[in-house]
């Protein structure tokens, strides 16, 4: 038995002539009821969409020379992939198509090597996260992420302005491409079959962890993790570009900013209205749109929220017991930064890692900043800071 996995591209047109060969002397066909409407001329045709509906078509049927047909490429987000593994008892070949990105570019007249490639087809897709990588990202569309969803997802977290485009129903006579602004496409609608090209969402310029204390709103009696501590917090919590984040008591969202500055999505939890203004006006100046605030204490404000991979709290409110609780049920497997002044916090936090089992790192950072004195140079000490790092073990 032999079995050929043809990537189909957008059409007969855009098919190889050893694709076409393929089909031509094939036994048997398979694939998704669209896809075999192509070929009315096939000598049998069996519908089936998932690699077990594949499989059970290849098994029941007694033939010898078949073809998998598959949408687009068969190495760009194909079935390919799941099927393959299954088919180690068969004679395999796979011959690629010209996908949907491929012909997208093309219409674009643009090159695609530099775009961040994305699926929001049948899975989990966060557009704001990746529109926050610096890159134009294409979006293949489907299910209930289709194009509009997708920019009114942006809309809703201040990216309204943000440049798009949508190719729908490409390599077709239906084929249309529409060019404006998220909140704009928002409110159409489009076919199942359409791709999607944002461009990169601004974003300050970013180099290191630590951003300088200036470059953040500040009002009195809005509490400011600062910039020595910021970076240590990080370093420590070691966040990377796929990380869910948590930042409770958030501030002024000085720390939840750079966490969303290298995280995927972060999450800061503030109780008081103006702490709340001040992160938004913070996050909006400097580009955390993967930053979402959230209203309400800890930690009651937590239970919602999705599991995170890293945890900074840099206010308890006096429930710090309640707060380490929270975090651990909702990822035992969390790293957490735990920022305090006063030696009570410092050893709730301690004993309440430590129950829960973690592995426990404190760390004491006492900052001096200089000042200018009468021609001369002074230093400042600031208070000192205690950073208490929780493990899994």
């Amino acid at each position: 038995m032999k079995v050929t996995l043809i990537g189909c591209g957008c059409g007969t047109e855009s098919m190889s002539a050893k694709a076409l060969n393929a089909v031509a002397g094939a036994d048997l066909l398979v694939g998704a009821p669209r896809l075999l409407a192509w070929f009315p001329e096939a000598k049998k045709k069996v519908p089936a969409l998932t690699a077990q509906e594949i499989i059970l078509a290849i098994r029941n049927e007694n033939a010898e020379e078949i073809c998998v047909m598959f949408s687009g490429d068969s190495g760009f987000y194909s079935g390919v992939r799941r099927l393959l593994p299954l088919l180690e008892d068969c004679e395999c070949r796979i011959l690629p198509g010209i996908s949907s990105l491929q012909i997208f570019a093309s219409r674009l007249g643009e090159a695609w090597q530099d775009w961040r490639l994305c699926s929001a087809h049948g899975t989990d897709c966060d557009p704001v996260a990746e529109v926050c990588r610096g890159k134009k990202v294409f979006f293949l569309t489907g299910g209930k992420l289709g194009a509009a969803e997708l920019c009114r997802l942006l809309t809703e977290t201040g990216l309204g302005g943000l440049r798009v485009t949508v190719g729908e129903n490409l390599g077709t006579e239906e084929e249309n491409i529409f060019c404006a602004s998220a909140s704009e496409l928002a409110e159409m609608q489009f076919s199942a079959l359409s791709v999607m090209l944002a461009e990169a969402a601004p974003r300050t310029e970013y180099r290191v962890p630590g951003l300088p204390d200036s470059i953040f709103e500040r009002a009195e009696k809005i509490p400011m993790t600062k910039q020595e501590i910021r970076a240590t917090a990080l370093a420590k919590l070691a966040v990377g570009p796929e990380d869910v984040c948590w930042d409770i008591g958030a501030g002024t969202g000085s720390m939840s900013v750079e966490l969303a500055l290298q995280a995927k999505t972060v999450w800061g939890v503030e109780q008081r209205e103006e702490a709340l203004q001040l992160a938004r006006r913070n996050r909006e100046k400097l580009g955390a749109w993967n930053l979402r605030l959230i209203a309400g204490s800890a930690p009651e404000s937590l239970s919602e929220l999705p599991k995170p991979d890293a945890v900074f709290i840099g206010g308890s409110d006096g429930r710090m017991k309640d707060i380490l609780q929270a975090v651990h049920s909702a990822n035992p497997a969390a790293r957490i930064c735990v920022s305090a002044v006063a030696l009570e916090s410092l050893q709730s936090a301690v004993n309440k890692l430590r129950e829960l089992e973690y592995t426990v790192e404190i760390s004491q950072i006492a900052v001096s900043r200089s000042r200018a004195v009468g021609g001369l140079t002074m230093m400042t000490a600031q208070n000192p800071v205690y950073l208490i790092l929780g493990r899994p073990e």
